[in-house]
């Protein structure tokens, strides 16, 4: 196998990997948002935090994000070399958007942010690799 050969293959991997990590990682937010905006109750409430929205509203926001995420996700599957880009950009607004989530479910926040940070460097690679001379 030629190293161009190799270097499409893990391209490919990548993008596979990326891509199903994103629409898992989106179905988490989309799921998470549905709960949130089903019962203002099952998430924590935080006094005194800088960053307090109604529950309702981060449900809402979540949802966004999630069904963005999962359909960006899908265009990587199907190879769409826009999706790249835009599923880097969506996932790191998927994990600030978590990392701001945090007092209200810490251990779900942080699963999706390592899932997001996964695909976030998934995705560089493969864009590296196919820019590759």
């Amino acid at each position: 196998m030629s190293d161009d050969a190799g270097r499409l293959a893990w391209a490919t991997a990548g993008a596979v990997a990326a891509g199903a990590l994103m629409i898992t990682a989106g179905l988490f937010q989309l799921f998470e948002g549905i709960a949130a905006v089903a019962d203002d109750r099952l998430f924590a409430t935080v006094a005194d935090y800088t960053f307090a929205i109604d529950t309702t509203g981060w449900g809402w926001i979540h949802i966004v994000i999630g069904a963005l995420l999962a359909l960006t996700g899908l265009f990587v599957l199907m190879g769409r070399s826009w999706a790249y880009g835009a599923g880097i950009g969506l996932a790191a607004v998927s994990a600030l958007n978590q990392f701001f989530f945090l007092p209200y479910y810490p251990l779900w926040a942080l699963l999706v942010i390592a899932f997001d940070v996964f695909v976030i460097w998934a995705l560089a690679v493969v864009l590296a690799e196919v820019n590759a001379p």
